[in-house]
């Protein structure tokens, strides 16, 4: 990471400290239940057909948490998953992932055996997620 300025930054630490705490997050446009756009939509549509719990932060509210978020990550887009502190990256990579499946082994999950692409895949009854916004 690059080093901070004089000032603390609340949102950037608020945002690492996140990315930090769980093991799985995820920074998305809306929530897993009402994704705002289709890229966050097909990202939690992967990790929930892969039954992978997760942490999501809707990046909508405040436009500093995408700010800072990408400036962590160098990451331009929404949505962005991290496993393990790391940026797994957003929606056509984690589509590839689940389809090859190195997300579910990325996860430490059983990919099911699934025949439709991730964007395509709507669970019946989806785990229970758990949500922490934790930077409105």
């Amino acid at each position: 990471m690059s080093e901070q300025n004089d000032q603390a930054n609340p949102i950037r630490d608020a945002v690492a400290g996140a990315i930090a705490e769980h093991p799985v997050i995820l920074f998305m446009k809306g929530t897993p239940e009402a994704p705002a756009c289709g890229f966050s939509a097909r990202t939690v549509g992967a990790l929930q057909a892969l039954d992978a719990p997760f942490a999501a932060v809707d990046i909508l509210p405040d436009p500093r948490i995408r700010q800072e978020l990408s400036a962590l990550s160098e990451w331009p887009t929404i949505p962005q998953l991290f496993v393990k502190g790391e940026l797994v990256g957003g929606a056509d990579i984690v589509a590839e992932m689940f389809e090859s499946g190195e997300l579910a082994e990325v996860l430490g999950v059983e990919q099911p055996d699934l025949e439709a692409p991730a964007e395509d895949v709507v669970p019946t009854n989806p785990p229970n997620m758990q949500i922490e916004n934790r930077l409105a």
